[in-house]
């Protein structure tokens, strides 16, 4: 079952993020994806994560659909013109990646070009009505297309945001579902309420939520996020759990696997697992 066709019946999805490798071999990508494809909806492509330079999410898209493993592909403001974000959504249309997740993009600044200059010609809301536009078989610059592409579109969401910058969260969400995103990914959640204030203000029956299930490391990590991420709110009982465990590697896969089963009983749409290089630890987290 596609994506979009577990969306439409309602049924609990499950994303994985699987970064591009920083290099042409793509064996250790395929190794950590193949083990669990059959209990993954979709592998969630980042478009150079943390502006840190991998193979284009377009490429690695590729690779995987060919490999008979659906994605869900990033494309971000920051690096193309208009120009080159539609001939990117036509390219993804004509390989099959159906699903596109419009992401603004990391400040360049934090990564590893922080020489490089970042184009933004077009915003959030205007990537995401190009998306749109090009399904309705007609291009930015009024031009009709050959043929159309068709795209179950999503974005991110700030949900844990608070004040001003949730007023502000909000209203960009809003304008992403009026553009056409029909799903929304938040950041890595592990305490329901941090995020009910957003939830308030988006309607769940139109739009699925689709919260980040951060895959923790150590107690550090967990204090490091918690001190530093001002709209990540981490339980101190979770990092008190990882710090007396036995097995601290083992703590945190339980955690992730706990957060699977309350989001699916809390009735959101679904899950992206994010485990940020651990990807071997999968299997733990999606066994029965």
């Amino acid at each position: 079952m596609s994506l979009k066709s577990k969306f439409e019946a309602g049924e609990f999805a499950i994303l994985v993020e699987t970064e591009p490798p920083k290099g042409a071999d793509i064996s250790t990508m395929l190794a950590h994806a193949e083990p669990v494809k059959s209990q993954v909806d979709a592998f969630v492509v980042p478009e150079m994560s943390n502006a840190t330079l991998r193979m284009s999410a377009l490429g690695a898209a590729i690779v995987l659909q060919n490999k008979g493993l659906e994605t869900a592909m990033q494309i971000n403001c920051r690096d193309r013109n208009q120009l080159a974000l539609q001939a990117d959504l036509l390219a993804a249309g004509a390989c099959g990646i159906s699903n596109i997740i419009a992401v603004p993009g990391d400040d360049l600044k934090i990564g590893d070009h922080p020489q490089a200059k970042a184009v933004n010609e077009l915003s959030l809301t205007e990537l995401l009505q190009a998306a749109q536009s090009l399904q309705q078989g007609q291009d930015l610059g009024g031009n009709p297309l050959s043929s159309s592409p068709n795209f179950l579109l999503g974005a991110t969401a700030n949900a844990g945001a608070c004040g001003d910058e949730l007023t502000r969260e909000i209203n960009t969400s809003r304008e992403s579902i009026a553009a056409g995103a029909q799903f929304l990914i938040t950041p890595p959640l592990f305490d329901l309420a941090s995020i009910e204030p957003y939830l308030k203000e988006i309607d769940r029956k139109t739009t699925k939520i689709i919260p980040t299930i951060l895959l923790l490391k150590s107690a550090g990590m967990a204090r490091y996020i918690k001190q530093t991420q001002e709209n990540i709110v981490i339980p101190d009982q979770i990092i008190d759990r990882i710090r007396k465990a036995n097995d601290k590697a083992k703590a945190c896969t339980e955690i992730a696997k706990e957060m699977l089963v309350t989001l699916k009983e809390a009735g959101f749409a679904g899950a992206m697992i994010s485990t940020v290089g651990w990807e071997h630890k999968l299997t733990e987290i999606l066994a029965p």
